[in-house]
């Protein structure tokens, strides 16, 4: 049995503006020398980078998979914003998340930053992509971090049925705040 493969599925480019530093093409040789198959590109609220990243990747011999990391604002009423991770798993999906991404821009705007309204998300719409839970900043991890179990419980019952066995918890180690507690409530 050959050992598992390590994949990163939640990479910010020069793209990212804010937070994102990696140039799309060092991405692409970086992920070749390491010998990785594959790796998500996931800026901000945007896909500028997937015509670049897609031929940079595509010279380096690695599957580009594309996807974005977006605020949700969640109903009326709710909690604040939090973020999300969608995975493009094929043409369909890159046209359902170029969709809700268009939709962010001219209706989504909050405090001059782009997000997709929950109301928005239904389980048609969404198919080819795949939902990373977005970890500690995600609606899951606060309620994790808050210790409200069955809140969470209650969360991932929403996301699988929007999404079915394209939901996944994103768990991170980088050593930040709330992280570890965050992860115990979800390996639990």
């Amino acid at each position: 049995m050959s050992a598992p493969r390590f994949v990163h599925l939640h990479v910010h480019s020069e793209y990212s503006i804010v937070d994102g530093i990696v140039r799309v093409d060092d991405l692409a040789e970086r992920c070749r020398e390491l010998g990785m198959g594959a790796v998500a590109l996931t800026d901000h609220n945007n896909v500028f980078a997937v015509p670049k990243f897609f031929r940079a990747a595509q010279a380096a011999g690695i599957k580009p998979i594309i996807g974005v990391e977006t605020w949700i604002t969640p109903a009326a009423g709710a909690a604040e914003r939090y973020r999300m991770v969608f995975l493009c798993q094929n043409r369909e999906g890159y046209r359902n998340l170029s969709q809700l991404l268009t939709m962010a821009y001219r209706f989504g705007q909050h405090g001059g930053v782009a997000g997709i309204e929950e109301s928005w998300l239904h389980a048609d719409g969404l198919r080819g992509l795949i939902a990373l839970s977005g970890g500690p900043a995600g609606d899951v991890g606060r309620l994790a971090h808050e210790g409200k179990t069955e809140q969470v419980r209650q969360r991932l019952v929403h996301w699988r049925g929007l999404f079915g066995d394209r939901y996944y918890v994103e768990l991170m180690r980088t050593g930040r705040e709330r992280e570890e507690r965050y992860t115990e409530c979800m390996l639990e």
